[in-house]
């Protein structure tokens, strides 16, 4: 092997690692939720709604964009935070959800309701903050309306987070 050969294959091997490092992600990433990611750089990605097409059964939520200004909410005004806390004496993780309403226009948003899955709780939860209904439906603050930058904040203990999002509300 040449030394050119050898200087390019190492300046090709250095650009292969600093894109590793720098976590590009170019092309499309799916994900389970119907949105696929484009990533355009680094540090961008441009969210795209598409139709599955093995499986038209199944439901896939549309990505909803924040707006701006707009004279009515929608299920993008309500930021769900989920983190870990201190384990119970027993060992078992807990995690605190913070649900708040951030609407832009000033309104009161009611009847949210959450995807949660089979969402249980080692710790018990006020009902009247967060209850699970069914199935992948759960319900925030007895689908009363959370007052315009108000947040409901409990925790949950669980081996495991639970992934939270919203479903429907009413405006």
């Amino acid at each position: 092997m040449n030394m050119k050969t050898l200087v390019v294959s190492v300046i090709i091997l250095l650009i292969m690692l600093m894109m590793m490092i720098s976590g590009y992600e170019g092309g499309i990433v799916e994900g389970t939720t119907g949105v696929a990611q484009r990533t355009t750089g680094p540090h961008r990605k441009l969210l795209i709604y598409y139709e599955p097409a093995a499986a038209p059964a199944v439901e896939v939520a549309k990505v909803q964009p924040n707006r701006i200004w707009g004279d009515k909410c929608s299920k993008a005004d309500i930021v769900i935070n989920q983190g870990p806390t201190a384990p119970l004496p027993s060992g078992i993780p807990t995690y605190t959800v913070e649900i708040m309403n951030a609407c832009t226009t000033g309104c009161d948003i009611s009847g949210i309701h959450l995807t949660c899955g089979w969402f249980s709780s080692a710790r018990l939860i006020n009902p009247r903050l967060f209850k699970r209904l069914r199935y992948n439906d759960c319900l925030v603050n007895e689908g009363k309306p959370l007052i315009n930058g108000r947040t409901i904040s409990f925790q949950y203990a669980n081996t495991f987070p639970y992934p939270l999002t919203i479903s429907s509300v009413i405006c």
